[in-house]
């Protein structure tokens, strides 16, 4: 599985004679190309949920909060003497069961001929944005429910106060990176996703701070948010909860996708969405599809922090 970045670069579209977007729309690998563009790199849910995972048979069997240590303590070896065996602590059983979650639209040959690919790319394009926000949305929401841990910005005395300062903003993220890996488990947080206008809420203030870079990586000039404070700044809409969070992508959990083989479906992207052509020669139209049959997985919930009373 690669690597992905979000958000996503914009869609690069071509044309072609309507001969070519007929052979496209009936060849599911030319499909999968050309759906691959407005796909890659677009789900925030595979962003922090890293693992790749395998769904068999409509559900998937994992082990959560297993311990990083093992029951035993090292002991002292005589020269020439065996090492002694210590147990593996396994996790608690859990099971997730997939969904297949999809939607078809339709294009016309009369629309093809008038306007070349542009209707096939709207369409897919469509399809495309809904599949990305409902799944993000479903994963967000299962990442909120399993992620108990918080860190309040204004308990105590030394609280660094509301994200309306840089001071806040500084001291509120170190302050949760040091809960988390206070807990000894070995987790290290790597990205913290906002809303969209905390985001630029948190941006303008370290800007006016003079805490981000001036050249080069300038959110101001590429509108993206460079690494700051050892985390990517990620920013979607779909988050269920108005709290900042702060995740260990690494531990947090994965996609469990299932691979169903059906005939005519074509992967974009790599990432478990396919798409799908149905030809309907009685009304002399186009049936497009994309569909992703997954679930979202949570390994480990305390490699998670929600920031609470951050004033964003």
């Amino acid at each position: 599985m690669g690597t992905y970045t979000y958000p996503a670069p914009p869609a690069k579209v071509s044309g072609g004679d309507t001969l070519e977007i007929h052979h496209l729309l009936k060849t599911p690998a030319l499909m999968g190309r050309r759906v691959r563009t407005l796909l890659e790199n677009r789900f925030i849910a595979d962003a922090i949920l890293t693992g790749s995972f395998q769904a068999v048979g409509g559900a998937i069997l994992y082990e959560t909060g297993e311990s990083i240590f093992g029951d035993d303590e090292p002991e002292s070896i005589a020269p020439g003497g065996a090492y002694p065996l210590t147990e593996q602590v396994m996790g608690e059983l859990a099971a997730a069961r997939v969904d297949k979650w999809g939607r078809d639209t339709l294009v016309t040959d009369e629309a093809i001929n008038r306007l070349g690919i542009n209707p096939v790319d709207r369409a897919l394009t469509k399809l495309v944005n809904t599949t990305v926000r409902f799944v993000d949305s479903a994963a967000l929401g299962v990442i909120a429910s399993k992620v108990t841990e918080t860190y309040d910005t204004t308990a105590g005395n030394n609280a660094p106060g509301a994200w309306n300062t840089a001071k806040g903003i500084v001291g509120g993220v170190l302050n949760s990176i040091a809960k988390i890996e206070a807990l000894d488990e070995g987790f290290s947080p790597d990205t913290i996703v906002l809303k969209d206008a905390q985001w630029a809420t948190a941006m303008t203030a370290l800007i006016d701070a003079g805490m981000l870079p001036r050249e080069g990586a300038n959110p101001l000039v590429t509108g993206q948010w460079p690494e700051t404070l050892g985390l990517r700044w990620l920013k979607s809409n779909h988050t269920p909860t108005a709290d900042p969070m702060l995740f260990d992508t690494t531990q947090l959990g994965g996609m469990a996708d299932e691979k169903q083989n059906a005939p005519g479906y074509a992967s974009a992207a790599g990432i478990g969405v396919e798409t799908k052509s149905i030809r309907d020669d009685e009304h002399d139209r186009y049936k497009l599809r994309a569909r992703r049959v997954t679930v979202p997985v949570v390994l480990e919930p305390s490699a998670g922090l929600r920031v609470v009373n951050a004033g964003l």
